[in-house]
């Protein structure tokens, strides 16, 4: 599958990138957007849910990556609510 890495700035300045093992998240986010934390969160839920779908669909089990990288912003989310999370890039 052609995996894809959202580059992530959170409130306060710390960096995160983030696995997909899908290019769905390309549907969801682009370089230079700007999203309140809970709405990143969510668009980030829905995109990783259906990027591991995919997985399961093509080899019978669901991308436990996506999963981690799903309970990584999650956990990030937590310590930055308020706020805005900006999308740096997406790479390949």
């Amino acid at each position: 599958m052609p995996e894809r890495y959202v580059l992530v700035r959170w409130p306060l300045g710390p960096e995160q990138r983030i696995y997909s093992p899908s290019t769905v998240v390309e549907d969801y986010f682009t370089a230079g957007q700007r999203l309140p934390v809970a709405d990143f969160v969510a668009k980030s839920r829905e995109a990783l849910t259906i990027a591991s779908d995919r997985v399961q669909a093509l080899y019978g089990y669901p991308c436990s990556n996506a999963a981690r990288s799903l309970a990584a912003i999650e956990a990030h989310a937590a310590r930055y609510a308020d706020g805005d999370v900006t999308v740096e890039g997406i790479e390949s």
